[in-house]
């Protein structure tokens, strides 16, 4: 089936992105995500749930020299977010894969990133978009399900990002606990300074020890609703977020 698209931008125009005209649309928590991936020159990372890509491009044009894949069940966003890594010129070092998340897709790589569905199911006023309600519901991989299969995904001493709802830290951090994740990372992401956080990126490293760390995070916008200077430096000119 093929899906009515628009042609948008990430990162300032650096990359293109076309995505459902109608449904879920990407916000900016694939970006963030990828510029929290602490990802070197050769190293190999991949993207769960990728859906058209965003993530996935935000990383490999952040950092020219590394390799990302992208796994998604939808074969329509499949075919979106390979149309969309030929119009970034990006072939050579990215590539997506249509398959279940929990299924093992090559590997072992050496970050894996994910923004899965925030809300579980029954939570809520279900979208009619089958598509929104797949990107915003959980289905029957839950979100331990994700985590575990994240880190699965990835080497010893790899990492492990996620961007999800604050209120569901608590989840995160049990599911981080029990695949062997040491020196986690809380960033949370706050809307405007003085305002509770509603999104947060939790980052660990597989088979490794380290004590829970609370980091100062972001402050997305001024007063005025305007992106902060510091947002603007991720969002806008691609910089990376250091947990």
């Amino acid at each position: 089936m093929e899906l009515e698209t628009t042609q948008d931008t990430l990162l300032g125009g650096r990359v293109q992105l076309h995505q459902p005209a109608q449904g879920y649309r990407v916000a900016i928590d694939p970006v963030l995500l990828a510029a929290a991936v602490p990802a070197r020159p050769g190293e190999h990372a991949v993207d769960l749930g990728a859906g058209v890509g965003a993530a996935t491009l935000c990383l490999a044009a952040r950092l020219p020299q590394c390799l990302v894949t992208g796994v998604e069940i939808s074969e329509p966003l499949v075919a979106i977010a390979r149309h969309n890594v030929a119009a970034n010129h990006l072939e050579s070092r990215v590539s997506v894969i249509a398959g279940d998340v929990r299924e093992r897709h090559g590997g072992p790589f050496h970050h894996a990133m994910a923004n899965p569905p925030f809300a579980e199911p029954g939570s809520g006023t279900s979208s009619p978009d089958a598509g929104k309600r797949r990107a915003n519901v959980e289905g029957d991989t839950r979100l331990a399900a994700w985590v575990e299969a994240a880190f699965a995904a990835v080497r010893d001493g790899g990492t492990v990002t996620f961007v999800h709802r604050a209120d569901r830290v608590a989840e995160l951090l049990d599911a981080f606990a029990r695949a062997g994740a040491g020196g986690i990372v809380l960033f949370p992401l706050w809307p405007k300074a003085g305002a509770d956080a509603k999104r947060v990126l939790l980052q660990g490293r597989k088979g490794c020890r380290g004590p829970l760390r609370m980091a100062a995070g972001l402050v997305l916008h001024e007063a005025d609703g305007a992106y902060s200077r510091a947002a603007q430096a991720v969002l806008r000119d691609g910089g990376a977020l250091t947990l």
